[in-house]
């Protein structure tokens, strides 16, 4: 069965409030004894809806250590969560690496429980980052098509978008500190200068990424002759 949410329950207790407003009037004919059983009620409920509160902050407090620090800022959650900062007495059991905690309420009311040492819940509402492969980008330049530069590109984006983004990024290079010094060094401004030195965090934001340093031309493998078999006549 699913538990009821706050805000359901809230309204159910809000309704029945509502109720006995009216009901017990007509019930009780004595107006002061219907009152003290509406506070009664009222008051009932009120110290349910804090156990309840207590209880769910005590099952959700992150509690990774037993550490002075860590000690310090649950006893401010607490206070700040049940009103009652001179109330608050929180005890750490080292050896079965727990912490009781009790709070005293000036009505009176007293809340006991134990959190145990756990670590530290991940945070559900943030999605897991999802990892894009990288996948064979083959390039080359239109004077030189022999030569090619095996490169990779994030899965998600098309061979036209990576060209893109690749000529975006050599652009970049050239017109930062780094490319404008290598550039009064005489170094020639094209792209296997770029590719070359060009930083792998530049090339990692625009999708793109080196599998070789150094390009290579493609190997053009010579085709061996098949040999003929010399049969001999008897």
């Amino acid at each position: 069965m699913n538990k009821k949410t706050p805000k359901l329950k809230a309204n159910q207790e809000f309704q029945l409030l509502e109720l006995l407003k009216h009901v017990l009037p007509k019930a009780i004919h004595d107006s002061k004894l219907a009152g003290k059983i509406y506070e009664a009620v009222e008051a009932e409920l009120r110290t349910k809806s804090r156990v309840t509160a207590f209880e769910k902050f005590c099952e959700r407090v992150e509690l990774p250590d037993l550490e002075a620090k860590t000690l310090d800022d649950v006893k401010l959650q607490l206070a700040a969560a049940f009103g009652a900062s001179g109330d608050v007495v929180i005890q750490p059991d080292r050896k079965e690496k727990s912490l009781a905690v009790e709070i005293t309420l000036p009505d009176g009311t007293q809340f006991q429980n134990q959190i145990k040492v756990r670590p530290v819940a991940a945070d559900e509402s943030e999605e897991p980052e999802v990892k894009l492969k990288f996948v064979p980008f083959p390039v080359a330049l239109p004077g030189d098509p022999e030569l090619i530069w095996v490169l990779g590109k994030r899965e998600n984006l098309s061979a036209e978008e990576a060209a893109i983004a690749l000529g975006k990024a050599e652009e970049d290079f050239w017109g930062s500190k780094a490319g404008q010094k290598f550039l009064r060094d005489r170094v020639e401004r094209n792209f296997p200068e770029f590719i070359s030195r060009a930083p792998a965090g530049l090339l990692g934001e625009a999708g793109v990424k080196r599998h070789y340093p150094i390009p290579e031309p493609i190997k053009v493998l010579r085709v061996l002759k098949a040999q003929k078999t010399a049969t001999r006549m008897r």
